[in-house]
C-alpha cells in the first residue's frame, strides 16, 4: 500500500502540472502580441470543440461494428441547434438541450 507522503506528492504535483499548464499560457500571452492570422485562428477553437463534443454523442461506438446513432440525443439535437441559431446564448442552448432531453427521456 502506498505511503501517505507519495500520495499527497502525487496530488500536489498533479495540482501543480495542472495549475502550470492552464495559468502560463495566459501569462506568455498577456506579454505578447499575437498576429491577426493567429487570433483568426485561435476565434474558431471553441467552435471546433464544442461541435467535436456534440458530434462525438449522437453516435455510440461498438468495437468492432459501425457505430450506431444514438436517438435520443439526434432527437434532442434538433430543438437545441434550432434555439442556438435564434438565440445565439449558450445559456438558453444548454437548457433547451438538457430539457428537450429529459422530456425525451420521460416519454421513452
Amino acid at each position: 500500500m502506498p505511503s501517505f507522503n507519495f500520495i499527497l506528492l502525487t496530488i500536489v504535483g498533479c495540482g501543480i502540472a495542472t495549475g502550470t499548464s492552464r495559468v502560463l499560457p495566459f501569462l506568455l500571452l498577456k506579454r505578447l502580441s499575437l498576429s491577426p492570422q493567429v487570433l483568426e485562428f485561435l476565434s474558431f477553437v471553441p467552435l471546433v470543440i464544442m461541435s467535436v463534443l456534440w458530434f462525438e454523442n449522437l453516435f455510440t461506438q461498438h468495437l468492432g461494428h459501425v457505430p450506431e446513432p444514438n436517438l435520443e440525443n439526434m432527437l434532442a439535437s434538433l430543438p437545441t441547434v434550432i434555439s442556438a441559431i435564434i438565440s445565439k446564448s449558450l445559456l438558453i442552448v444548454v437548457i433547451v438541450g438538457i430539457i428537450s432531453l429529459a422530456i425525451i427521456r420521460l416519454l421513452s
